[in-house]
């Protein structure tokens, strides 16, 4: 156990020794530092190095990066919220993710950040996201109608396809149904591409490695498919309100290039799905083992609804069903962890973090603290309905601060909406032994499918 670091009080005020050291953590082997102990689990490394390394601070080495992970809410506030100015993206993110989202919002900084931001955000403004509720119910509705009474679905495919064809609807006016195989292709490619199980994860993505062809290839296929959608908007007779008019307008009056464009449309569809598509798997898996809990979200439904599809009118009376989606991403975050890097030398927790480093901050570890949550590994919604004491970056599944996810809103209403409309129809029962074995890569997911069977209520 390291000593002399900082530490937290029991009112989770952080006091901090030591100003000015490098925080503690394994050597790991020569070269290639920790990358090992990363691919075995990274899990579980990052769960070890919370609990070996006093002050919520701790330092790590990964094919050639240094890191620190920080697992303090206090800490992860700092980098996302009181010193954001002093933190980039970075690098090693563009190194690894930036052939497929380069120029656009997700990866951008500074002027270029804004202006996109600056031009995507009114298809975020509440009375539009309202407006994208009834293709979130319709599009759930039309999946109910292939599936059968006692059937077993892989609900994590499930998901995945009910979540892009909303995505695709709502904010580019485009049924995808049907069409989906270039953005599923690519999306099974990039899970391969950067499964930190893998060596490949920690390789450039040059190299001629079989993963790094196919995820090449698939991300071409990938382009072609969203340059066949912005040809088709443009041949429209009119710009519509949504976000893919937005972009196409910003594009063609010079506010944005065509680059740019691409690589926007690219992340919205790909990482505007797959994480609401997890977020609803994972609240399906816990439900399935949770029976009184899902007979409790069934009166709430009944009592609500009334057999009537929900709106988003019907959301703030739905307590219960935003506790159930709330408690779920915090025990399986889709995201297990965010990343930033200093541009200057800064202090967090009485230690220096090197210009250029990497700065891990992990949901997965600080959604799971017992400092901040009782029973952490255990699934209760309820812990959610009284006053919350905690600190505010105890939990953090969208980010936070001035970059957190601009689909933040649209994705929490779309997955209580189709949670509401599920669950009145069915009662499910989870297949797939808890708990789950689970893989890291660009998001959490499941290392095999996970089933449940259906049944109609």
């Amino acid at each position: 156990m390291a000593t002399e670091t900082p530490s937290t009080t029991g009112d989770g005020n952080i006091e901090s020794t030591g100003s000015g050291r490098e925080p503690p953590g394994p050597d790991g082997l020569p070269v290639i530092g920790n990358t090992f102990a990363l691919m075995r689990d990274v899990f579980s490394f990052y769960e070890r190095l919370a609990q070996e390394y006093d002050g919520d601070v701790a330092r790590y080495r990964a094919a050639g990066d240094t890191a620190y992970l920080l697992t303090n809410p206090d800490y992860v506030a700092q980098v996302l919220v009181t010193d954001a100015p002093r933190f980039v993206k970075g690098e090693m993110q563009q190194r690894q993710i930036g052939s497929a989202f380069g120029e656009g919002m997700l990866l951008a900084e500074y002027d270029d950040w804004r202006d996109q931001r600056t031009t995507a955000q009114p298809a975020f403004y509440r009375d539009r996201i309202e407006a994208y509720a009834p293709v979130a119910v319709s599009h759930a509705e039309a999946m109910m109608t292939e599936w059968d009474d006692a059937e077993t679905i892989k609900v994590h495919d499930a998901m995945t396809e009910l979540t892009l064809s909303v995505l695709a609807q709502a904010l580019f006016g485009i049924d995808v149904r049907g069409r989906q195989s270039p953005v599923r292709a690519a999306a099974t490619a990039a899970r391969k591409r950067f499964d930190t199980s893998r060596l490949g994860a920690y390789l450039p993505e040059w190299l001629p490695t079989r993963v790094n062809r196919q995820y090449k290839h698939s991300l071409s296929s990938f382009r072609a498919f969203i340059d066949e959608l912005i040809a088709e908007r443009r041949a429209a007779d009119e710009l519509d309100e949504d976000l893919l008019s937005l972009l196409v307008g910003a594009t063609d009056a010079g506010g944005m290039d065509d680059n740019t464009l691409r690589d926007n449309m690219a992340t919205f569809l790909f990482a505007g799905h797959e994480t609401t598509a997890l977020a609803l798997t994972y609240t399906w898996f816990l439900l399935g083992h949770h029976p009184d809990i899902q007979e409790r979200l069934h009166a709430e439904l009944d009592a609500v609804l009334d057999d009537s599809p929900p709106t988003a009118a019907d959301l703030p009376k739905l307590d219960y069903t935003e506790q159930v989606v709330t408690e779920a991403m915090r025990l399986y975050p889709p995201v297990w962890t965010t990343f930033r890097e200093p541009t200057v030398d800064i202090e967090i927790g009485g230690y220096t973090i090197p210009e250029g480093t990497v700065v891990s901050l992990p949901q997965w570890i600080v959604h799971r603290d017992e400092r901040w949550y009782d029973d952490p590994l255990e699934f209760r919604p309820e812990r959610w309905g009284g006053d919350d004491d905690r600190p505010e970056y105890a939990y953090y599944p969208f980010g936070g601060g001035p970059r957190h996810c601009i689909g933040m809103r649209f994705a929490r209403m779309e997955a209580r909406l189709v949670v509401a409309t599920l669950a009145q129809e069915f009662t499910i029962e989870s297949l797939t032994d808890a708990p789950l074995d689970l893989t890291a890569s660009a998001n959490t997911l499941p290392a095999e499918p996970v089933e449940i069977g259906l049944f109609r209520r």
